[in-house]
């Protein structure tokens, strides 16, 4: 506790200093961040239970990125985009398409996983913001990139993402399941019902024909989802996890489900064989409706 009073004051002069020589309105965003960083001091005092569980990264626009790159430089964030080029295997540009003449972002697959470009859809990826320097790049991941591939990209910003999936919306899952199952997704919607502790329903109602998404966490899926966040009817969330068709016996055989007494028969019976999303994590959506 003392040490975290001690870091807020050090940020606070930091920041007086900062706002004396610049304009008032960049004064103004310095006194914001500085309010940030309290809140964020004073959340880490609270006891675990009443802390919800969110994910470290911030969720951006490629815009963001693009257009203030210096203060997202060395932070984790979270992008959601729909790829514009491959460039190589390891190697995707993407940008945000709701603005004319947005500059491109790099992304750098340094997850060590491979991932296969979709066509038409969005996909969500988690890194690194930094200016891309081939030489540096080859030095921490020997990817074996072509130095001419590169030469337009080179000192501009760059996502080096450490985990990359599938981003389509609930309609999208629910209505053709098929080419997603066994997948790592990531997907937002609106929690529409919670038939149980650790089940609820993502609505979809964009889609002409989707169906709500079921939404199962496990206590034994990952070690993130011990301390998950309970979830509210209309809270809009993000959920990563897998795929895979509504059966029970496997279910049961790979996970450790809390059903809760009817809760497995009332599953059964409206999700019998449809789509199910078992998630590793469960956090409040911050990213921007745009982007969804």
């Amino acid at each position: 506790m003392y040490e975290l009073l001690e870091f807020a004051a050090m940020k606070f002069e930091k920041c007086n200093q900062y706002s004396s020589k610049y304009s008032f309105a960049k004064g103004w965003a310095v006194r914001s961040t500085l309010a940030l960083t309290l809140l964020t001091v004073l959340a880490g005092c609270q006891t675990p239970a009443s802390r919800v569980a969110t994910p470290a990264q911030n969720n951006v626009t490629t815009e963001d990125v693009a257009t203030n790159t210096n203060r997202y430089i060395g932070q984790t964030v979270t992008i959601r985009s729909e790829p514009i080029e491959k460039i190589a295997p390891s190697t995707f540009t993407i940008e945000d398409r709701q603005f004319f003449g947005s500059e491109t972002i790099l992304v750098v697959n340094a997850s060590g996983k491979p991932f296969v470009l979709p066509d038409g859809i969005n996909i969500q990826a988690t890194g690194k913001v930094r200016n891309f320097v081939l030489a540096d790049i080859e030095r921490e991941f020997s990817l074996g990139l072509d130095p001419k591939l590169y030469v337009q990209y080179e000192n501009k910003p760059a996502l080096i993402a450490q985990s990359l999936a599938l981003a389509p919306k609930p309609g999208e899952l629910t209505s053709n399941p098929q080419q997603y199952y066994g997948k790592p997704i990531a997907v937002t919607g609106e929690v529409q019902q919670i038939p149980g502790a650790n089940a609820f329903k993502l609505d979809e109602d964009k889609l002409f024909g989707g169906q709500d998404l079921l939404v199962l966490r496990a206590k034994s899926a990952t070690p993130a989802t011990a301390n998950q966040p309970v979830i509210q009817n209309g809270e809009k969330v993000a959920v990563t996890g897998v795929l895979r068709p509504f059966v029970v016996a496997d279910l049961d055989r790979e996970y450790d489900f809390e059903w809760g007494a009817g809760i497995q028969r009332q599953l059964e019976v409206e999700f019998k064989n449809k789509p199910v999303l078992i998630v590793d994590n469960v956090y409040p959506s911050a990213i921007p409706d745009a982007a969804k």
